[in-house]
């Protein structure tokens, strides 16, 4: 394939996701690493769109004021304080013996990170969690089945349905609107319709940056949101868009928010 081709390619993939890590081009165009950076660097010496940390992202995402959503690796260290306040608090709403599900992300991974001691039985489809959990939690853990897909680091077959039942599910978000949960990646916009139908009540983990943060595709509704967890850096106008969708609104305090 010619340097051109994968140029073209490239910017291809980003017209439908806002970031491709460079891990993510190396599998899809079978090529090496370095040759994925050295087509970066044209590419952002083109003017066709922007070298990053770790990729490079679509020019809408740099030319806008409105934040972009993040690939699991970068993301995982935005936001930190934030994100382990807000699973302090989720964690409150677990009780010994119940049943729960705990996304793929890297919000509720700080959740199952405070659960893992203790007496319930959880269900995740994150990688990084199960293995987290397989080396340190003393909880019962349930893995989903299926293949591993590296990015957004979950694990998802549509020929292995989920037939664990749970009383809450715990799920973050790449981006919220009024139209609900935002995802940019469709295979978690799958996981996550899937897994809320096996669940009583559906819980969002989500710092205030997520408000901002546009992603391509609607996973749920407001509608189907019981409480929403977040922290003091969110908007007045966001949260009453989300008490006018009946949705009851956790917010905690943190500090040294990233991103």
């Amino acid at each position: 394939m010619s340097d051109l081709s994968r140029h073209k390619q490239i910017i291809e993939i980003l017209r439908d996701r806002p970031f491709a890590s460079v891990r993510d081009l190396q599998e899809r165009l079978g090529v090496s690493a370095a040759t994925i950076r050295r087509d970066i660097d044209k590419i952002d010496g083109s003017g066709a769109a922007r070298k990053v940390y770790g990729g490079i992202s679509a020019l809408d995402g740099a030319a806008q004021a409105t934040a972009f959503a993040r690939p699991y690796d970068e993301n995982r260290d935005l936001a930190v304080d934030a994100k382990r306040q807000i699973a302090d608090c989720a964690a409150t709403m677990v009780a010994d013996g119940d049943s729960v599900i705990v996304n793929g992300g890297s919000s509720c991974f700080h959740l199952g990170v405070k659960l893992a001691e203790r007496n319930i039985r959880l269900f995740t489809n994150s990688m990084p969690l199960a293995a987290y959990l397989g080396d340190h939690g003393k909880c019962s853990l349930t893995v989903a089945g299926g293949e591993l897909h590296r990015e957004p680091r979950v694990i998802y077959s549509p020929a292995q349905p989920v037939s664990f039942f749970a009383s809450k599910y715990f799920v973050g978000a790449q981006g919220i609107s009024p139209d609900g949960l935002l995802e940019s990646h469709p295979l978690m916009v799958r996981s996550i319709q899937e897994l809320s139908m096996n669940v009583d009540q559906i819980v969002v983990l989500a710092d205030s940056r997520k408000f901002s943060i546009h992603a391509r595709n609607v996973a749920l509704p407001l509608s189907r949101i019981a409480t929403l967890i977040t922290d003091d850096g969110i908007a007045d106008q966001h949260a009453k868009m989300l008490e006018n969708a009946g949705v009851s609104l956790c917010v905690v305090s943190a500090n040294g928010l990233g991103g």
